[in-house]
């Protein structure tokens, strides 16, 4: 398990001198196989490399080590009204995310990881060590060496220190899903709105078949049809002025009536509120 910077550069140039394989291990949480070995190699496990280093709040960045989880760095921020957007679905590590270009259903929102990675320090192939790019939030100087490494599995390099964007936390988060009869009117209504400026964070498609896998599953009673779930994150009354501007469009096929529901079972991060809104066909 390495421990710092210098100890992934130690087992790199030891592997380079004798052309063995190096294979970085997160939290083993992708779907991909990434930290599989098929021509076997020494694995450099990071999870004890998983400090907050720095926090920049009145800037909006933080500088962490790659074995911080996502949730890890969320609760480490809330009591600064901080949080980090980019959700996969799991608890991932910030510096697999990087290496993998995770995304997840904020990315309508917020983008994906290659959108909130500012600066990277990464140990090459030889083991010598490079940094790239800076906090600045905006340079034209130089190559995009960032985003070089952003998705590159591990391939060119192992990052061992990630600066990362942070987002200020919603004040409110509200949800909805939307029923439709076919999957081309719900991706007409995704398309919709977009396009006028709705406010959506989230957004994720179900299929017919996906919904009769969750209503199985969960013996729920959801209509069979294809379904758009939805969560708008903004101040205190416009998560539902965007739900009302979505199903005010007789495009996007929503019901005409918004029935506020009781607060779901999960928070952002910090203490906003969170309601749920279901809209029917």
């Amino acid at each position: 398990m390495a421990q710092e910077t210098s100890d992934i550069q130690d087992v790199v140039r030891i592997c380079a001198r004798y052309g063995v394989p190096v294979i970085a291990f997160g939290t083993g949480t992708s779907l991909e196989g990434q930290v599989n070995a098929p021509a076997g190699g020494i694995c450099i496990d990071l999870r004890d490399m998983n400090r907050v280093l720095e926090v920049h709040a009145e800037d909006l960045d933080c500088v962490i080590q790659p074995g911080v989880t996502r949730k890890a760095l969320n609760e480490h921020l809330r009591d600064q009204g901080l949080f980090f957007p980019i959700d996969p679905g799991a608890d991932a590590s910030l510096g697999g995310m990087a290496s993998t270009r995770a995304s997840g259903t904020n990315a309508v929102r917020y983008g994906t990881m290659r959108d909130n990675v500012l600066a990277l320090k990464v140990v090459r192939g030889d083991g010598e060590i490079i940094t790239t790019g800076t906090r600045a939030k905006k340079s034209s100087a130089g190559y995009d060496l960032t985003h070089l490494f952003v998705g590159a599995e591990g391939t060119l390099g192992i990052i061992s220190e990630l600066t990362i964007k942070l987002r200020g936390i919603p004040e409110t988060i509200a949800a909805a899903a939307c029923s439709f009869e076919t999957v081309r009117g719900a991706c007409q209504a995704t398309i919709l709105a977009i396009q006028t400026g709705i406010p959506v964070a989230r957004i994720e498609l179900l299929n017919a078949a996906q919904v009769q896998a969750c209503n199985s599953y969960s013996k729920l009673s959801l209509p069979e049809t294809p379904l758009l779930l939805l969560e708008f994150h903004g101040s205190a009354n416009r998560g539902r002025r965007a739900i009302e501007e979505f199903q005010r469009d007789r495009r996007v096929n929503a019901a005409a009536a918004i029935s506020p529901g009781p607060p779901g079972p999960r928070t952002a991060p910090n203490s906003g509120r969170r309601g749920t809104t279901p809209i029917g066909r």
